[in-house]
């Protein structure tokens, strides 16, 4: 059986930093699901389908990943695809906080999922999704942000607000 993983996240848009985590994680799984979650406390730009789109655009070179939508419990969703384990991202230590207390959770829900953190790459430290959209709203230069598929949606996403 094939170790299979799963890397949720709201991913509105996809940046460099989203794409290292899941580059390094498709060289450790022998099946990765980028799986797109509605955050209900988040507002997002780009819709559930233009995400995936994106992701699989800058994924496409990546044979075992595979881009998904999905409403409902994550734990509910590795259950559905057979993962054993969820991938995570972690930029500094503000963030473990937050993701120990999904991971407790996740744990509670289903005692047979991993969680396995990765460090992004020291360039990609400071960067979110959030950072992204606030520059490219404004015409700042994105480029060593996200990769030029996502650049070019967002200048366009904004040109029509």
């Amino acid at each position: 059986m094939g170790k299979t993983a799963v890397v949720p996240g709201s991913f509105d848009p996809v940046t460099l930093g989203h794409l290292d985590i899941i580059k390094r994680a498709a060289v450790i799984f022998d099946d990765l699901y980028i799986v797109v979650l509605n955050n209900s406390s988040k507002n997002p730009l780009f819709s559930s389908e233009e995400r995936v789109r994106l992701i699989e655009a800058v994924t496409a070179d990546i044979p075992n990943v595979k881009v998904e939508t999905f409403q409902g419990l994550l734990v509910d969703y590795a259950r559905e695809v057979n993962a054993h384990a969820v991938v995570r991202g972690l930029r500094a230590v503000s963030d473990f906080e937050y993701e120990m207390q999904i991971t407790s959770m996740n744990r509670v829900l289903s005692e047979q999922l991993e969680t396995v953190f990765m460090m992004t790459n020291n360039q990609y430290s400071f960067l979110s999704s959030s950072i992204v959209k606030e520059v490219a709203k404004y015409g700042g230069d994105i480029s060593e942000l996200v990769p030029e598929t996502v650049r070019k949606a967002l200048t366009l996403k904004f040109d029509q607000q």
